[in-house]
């Protein structure tokens, strides 16, 4: 039973087919909720199965559901999201999970490709460096969303993911938005392809969970808008130059 002085936490243990199991964790001051699975794996259970990597909020590896919602635990301190001194700790949704906390990221990872979310350059080394004017509508609109460090935490908040697992997601869609933005990219007519798939932007439902839980503050929500009028300039006005 906990108290003040310990947290009731539920674990997701095992692969799809899991279940949850229960700690008995000490509270702490300052405590973050992976130093709650920390403390469960090196004291209570070595079997533990999570990700971490910098603990200081740059990396996005230590991503988990925390009480119902896709979360850095490392910045996550349990005194903000603890309910009557419990947690309930699982893996990431919409992803496949490998055992316990960990997930597979191979899907998530694909559908970047599949939005062509990776800058195709149109020059080489032996040409000159192209002056980009950070102040321009393409620059700015390209910085405000080019923060993205593939946590997933969008991909797992994202319900049209969950209802249509082909779906490109906000991440990939986020960063297709960025390279539609950059005069350098010169992979644009694919990539108009990829957002206008059965697979593309269309699918956003606008419930802005993405941009609600983005720990790093971006706004998908906003980036697929701004594919969603591109793909209506292309359908109803020929394709851009």
């Amino acid at each position: 039973m906990a108290n003040d002085k310990t947290l009731n936490v539920e674990v997701w243990r095992g692969a799809e087919d899991g279940r949850f199991e229960s700690f008995e964790v000490p509270a702490r001051d300052s405590q973050t909720v992976l130093d709650v699975v920390s403390h469960i794996q090196r004291h209570l259970d070595e079997t533990l199965t999570y990700r971490f990597a910098c603990r200081v909020g740059m990396c996005g590896s230590c991503a988990m559901t925390v009480n119902g919602r896709p979360r850095w635990t490392c910045r996550t301190h349990v005194s903000r999201v603890a309910r009557n001194g419990r947690l309930t700790i699982a893996p990431l949704r919409n992803l496949p999970v490998i055992k316990d906390l960990a997930c597979d990221m191979t899907p998530f990872f694909d559908k970047w490709q599949q939005a062509r979310a990776v800058f195709d350059p149109s020059t080489t080394r032996d040409d000159p460096v192209a002056a980009i004017t950070p102040d321009s509508p393409k620059r700015r609109e390209a910085s405000a969303a080019i923060e993205c460090i593939n946590c997933a935490v969008c991909y797992a908040a994202c319900d049209s993911v969950t209802w249509n697992p082909d779906y490109l997601g906000p991440a990939a869609l986020n960063r297709a938005w960025t390279l539609v933005n950059d005069q350098r990219d010169a992979d644009q007519r694919a990539r108009r392809a990829a957002i206008m798939s059965d697979a593309g932007c269309g699918n956003c439902h606008s419930h802005q969970s993405c941009t609600e839980l983005c720990p790093n503050e971006l706004n998908p929500t906003r980036s697929i808008a701004g594919l969603k009028r591109l793909a209506m300039k292309n359908l109803f006005g020929g394709e851009p130059s």
